[in-house]
This record gives C-alpha cells, structure tokens and sequence, in this order.
C-alpha cells in the first residue's frame, strides 16, 4: 500500500546571498547589520522549522536582490544543484534593446528552467512611470513571449503603475510582491486598500502575503497590526490568488522566519482546508509552475 504525501508548504519568496562571492551592497545601510551576511539554503533549512497549518516546509522560489544578470546566473545554477529551490525570479535589463537574447542565453544556461519569473526594483525608482516607459514595456514584452511571469516589487505610493501594467498586459501573470508594501507603521492604509482592489480586478495579478512585518514597526508588531492587511487581501484576492512568502532573511530584521509563520498560522485559524491549501501552496505551485503535490 503506498502512502498519501503529507500536504506541503512552499516559501514562494526569500533571498540567499554569498558575500564572499557577490557582495550586496545594500547591506551597507547600518540599519542592515544583521542581515549582512552570507545566507545559504542550509540556514534556511535550520532556520524554518515551525509548522503552519501542520504543514512543513518543502520547496521555495528564491528571489533576486541585485540587479545583475551573474546574480541570476548564480541562482539558477544553484537551483540545478539545490532539491529545496523550485524556481527561480530572476533580474535582466528589461530596458535593453537585447532583453529577449539575454532571456534566452539564461534559459538555455545552466539551471535556466528554473527561471520562472523577472523582477526590477521599481520601489527604487524616481519616475513615477516607469513601468510605462516604452523601452519597459517592450522588454515586458519579451519576458510575455517567453512565457515567463513578472514579480512586481512597488510600494503603496506607486501601485497605480502596478494598476497600468495590468490594463496594458492582459497576458503576462503578475504576483504583486510583499502585498505593495503597505504602510503598517504608519496604520495608513486607506488608499493602499482602494488601489489593491483595483489591482485586483485584474485577474492575471495574484499576491504574496510577505514582507508585512517589515512594514510594521520591527520592534512591536502584533498579529493585531498585520491583521487588517490579511483582511483586506482576503477579500480582495481570495485565498485562491494569495500565496505565502517569508521574505527571509530580511524577514529577520522584525522576528524572523518562525515568527511570521506563527503569524500566519494564528491569521489562518477560520480558513477550511481549500482555502489553506491554495495560500500556502497551491497559487505557488500554479503561478511558478511547481511539481504538484497535495
């Protein structure tokens, strides 16, 4: 008789870095200290170790911090050697005139299917536009043709233009990272909820629950403070669109790993079984295109 696999959990978004081969210059920042040093899968591993919903961690989506094409050379071949990555979210210029050629050189490198997904820092950027720009556009074009996703890394202030790509890109799957970045300390969140349901009126666009308890103050966050951005995710999205991420290790700097997921498991609490399933691995597996498991 063979056995039922246990129902799994997928981390769809956290970082890795090896100072000692790709320095990552914003961890320079004083703010950043304890972070800034080399991450592995092996402190992961060691790291993620409480259960949500009774579920343990099984496979990831590593995402890129530099916006480097090495950087992303490095993932992918890491992804080849490494059983807990799934894919990989990469970084290429998608202002280059020879976006598509370097899109393609990746995939056909060395772990390159794992590449799944892009993503540019636009948090990052001073035009308010930017993900309008014409030579944007065009590479998003590429990354459309190639049947790869886009990670779309705003904060609250710039979700309109996370609202235009999905009026001006119907086919290319979007995953809003970190919820856009709600301003939890400030308890600010009125206009962050009216753009979030208009993002989510599109439904190429799905989200991850991660990166909120760095939006709250580090120190004192409560389940109370991340609670009313759960809601409003909930409705807006439903658990079918919504998956979870920790952001490790920057998730360190306000309680780490375990903490958020105890979170999580605490946020879950009133949700059946379907609806768990789909946030803390079947949108992962569907978006990412992840070996399926129950």
């Amino acid at each position: 008789m063979t056995s039922t696999p246990a129902p799994v959990l997928i981390d769809a978004h956290h970082h890795l870095w090896n100072l000692g081969r790709r320095p990552q210059p914003w961890l320079d920042d004083p703010a950043l200290a304890s972070i800034s040093r080399t991450f592995t899968p092996g402190d992961l591993r060691s790291t993620a170790t409480a259960p949500i919903a009774g579920r343990h961690l099984h496979s990831t989506v590593v995402v890129q911090c530099m916006p480097e094409v090495p950087e992303t050379e490095d993932l992918l071949a890491l992804a080849e050697q490494e059983p807990l990555i799934g894919a990989v979210v990469g970084w290429a210029d998608l202002t280059s005139p020879a976006i598509g050629e370097v899109l393609d050189r990746l995939l056909a490198g060395p772990g390159g299917a794992f590449l799944r997904s892009l993503r540019h820092l636009v948090q990052g950027e001073v035009n308010p536009r930017w993900l309008q720009r014409p030579d944007v556009e065009r590479g998003l074009a590429a990354v459309r043709d190639r049947g790869l996703s886009y990670d779309v890394l705003v904060r609250s202030h710039q979700l309109d233009q996370a609202i235009r790509l999905a009026e001006r890109f119907p086919e290319l799957p979007q995953v809003l990272d970190h919820a856009g970045k709600p301003p939890i300390a400030r308890g600010e969140l009125a206009d962050w909820q009216s753009q979030l349901q208009q993002l989510a009126a599109h439904p190429q666009v799905v989200c991850k629950l991660s990166g909120l308890i760095t939006e709250a103050d580090h120190d004192t966050w409560t389940t109370a403070d991340i609670r009313p951005v759960w809601d409003t995710l909930l409705t807006a999205f439903g658990p079918g669109r919504l998956m979870f991420g920790s952001d490790w290790p920057v998730a360190n700097l306000a309680g780490g790993w375990n903490r958020w997921a105890a979170t999580v498991d605490e946020l879950l609490t009133d949700c059946a079984e379907y609806e768990i399933h789909a946030l803390l691995a079947g949108t992962a597996t569907a978006f990412y295109r992840l070996p399926t498991h129950l």
